[in-house]
């Protein structure tokens, strides 16, 4: 069948044509890899991501950690509500600025880092990547979330 020029014109509308269709698609089944090993930690994939960041800085501001997750606090709020719930992490104004909230790892929170040692290991060992294939695309999509447009 021959290619007309509606056809072309359409032609960046196609599903295949979209590089955001396969890191949307690659991403929820990643992602669905690790729910079995995180539902063993009472933690939803943002939790863990957000703890992931907590055991490395033990201490962070509310503003910090959303730039390190690329979320935004209408996301992080109930989010670290949740995980405050659990025991994992504590929320307190900063003392030097009040409009600062500080995220504190808990005891508990750091007994989780135990439990979940062994995740990306076993999350990594379903993707079908070598380690040099993984480690070129880990640069390329951290390239990719440096947007042109951004400040």
């Amino acid at each position: 069948m021959e290619e007309t020029m509606e056809d072309n014109k359409y032609a960046a509308l196609r599903l295949e044509n979209q590089i955001c269709f396969p890191l949307y698609a690659c991403s929820r089944e990643i992602i669905k890899r690790y729910k079995p090993y995180l539902d063993r930690l009472d933690l939803t994939y943002t939790q863990y991501i957000a703890m992931m960041v907590m055991w490395e800085r033990r201490q962070v501001n509310v503003k910090e950690l959303g730039e390190c997750l690329y979320l935004d606090s209408g996301t992080l709020t109930p989010l670290l509500k949740k995980m405050e719930q659990k025991g994992y992490v504590a929320r307190a104004r900063s003392e030097k600025d009040e409009r600062n909230l500080i995220v504190t790892v808990t005891d508990a929170g750091m007994a989780l880092r135990d439990m979940a040692v062994d995740i990306p290991a076993a999350v990594g060992s379903c993707v079908n990547l070598t380690h040099e294939e993984a480690a070129t695309l880990y640069n390329l999509l951290y390239k990719a979330l440096r947007f042109e447009n951004e400040e």
